[in-house]
């Protein structure tokens, strides 16, 4: 027998197709739906506070300010750990009857999201470094900085950092609609494979490709 090639069966099955396969999720797991409420109060704090620090010259921006950082880090290390859940666990598959462009823009818009989640916080770290800013989580915890001190390039990651949280908030729009049309329109249980506490029901069956076809 040599090492690393299947065996054929007398019906013509090799041993590969005896593998285990992943059992096709009907819902996020607990530990991804609580992630993603986690986050998404989160990301919504976020945006709200980052419009008031810039619409305010009071002694609140500090305040706002001082949340603002450990905020911002507490959402980057969320979005890896559900990146490796949801590499670990899997995602309900979309149904099979979602046109190929809703489903399409399904996946560009997860993983628009997922990027701006993780590259927003990076960028505000940078920005600071970049501006000499002390990187306060809370009291003497402090970040390192990750760029040297260089105020043209503070400015340019300022300016990208502005206009990444407009592409984020209207992303965010986009998500939320596309949710409440999947659980008030279609009625496919997509909405509801997210929903804390809420079965999975839909009347649209769904299609996982890595299970073998029937005969």
């Amino acid at each position: 027998m040599t090492v690393g090639r299947s065996v054929p069966t007398a019906v013509g099955i090799t041993s590969h197709q005896f593998m285990p396969r992943r059992p096709t999720l009907q819902r996020f797991t607990l530990g991804q739906r609580a992630l993603h409420w986690a986050m998404a109060a989160a990301v919504l704090a976020m945006l709200f506070i980052g419009v008031g620090m810039v619409s305010t010259v009071s002694p609140r921006y500090w305040t706002l300010v001082s949340i603002h950082k450990p905020l911002g880090i507490l959402i980057l290390l969320l979005a890896v750990l559900r990146l490796a859940l949801r590499s670990r666990a899997g995602a309900p598959p979309l149904p099979e009857d979602l046109p190929l462009v809703q489903a399409a823009g399904a996946k560009v818009s997860h993983l628009i999201l997922y990027t701006l989640m993780i590259a927003m916080p990076l960028i505000g770290w940078a920005m600071l470094s970049a501006g000499g800013y002390p990187i306060v989580l809370y009291g003497p915890i402090h970040l390192p900085a990750i760029v040297p001190h260089d105020d043209a390039l503070h400015a340019m990651l300022r300016t990208a950092h502005a206009w990444l949280a407009f592409l984020l908030f209207a992303t965010i729009l986009l998500h939320v609609a596309a949710a409440l049309f999947h659980g008030l329109v279609r009625r496919d249980g997509v909405f509801t494979s997210m929903a804390p506490g809420l079965p999975r029901v839909g009347r649209r069956r769904t299609v996982d490709v890595a299970q073998p076809m029937r005969r």
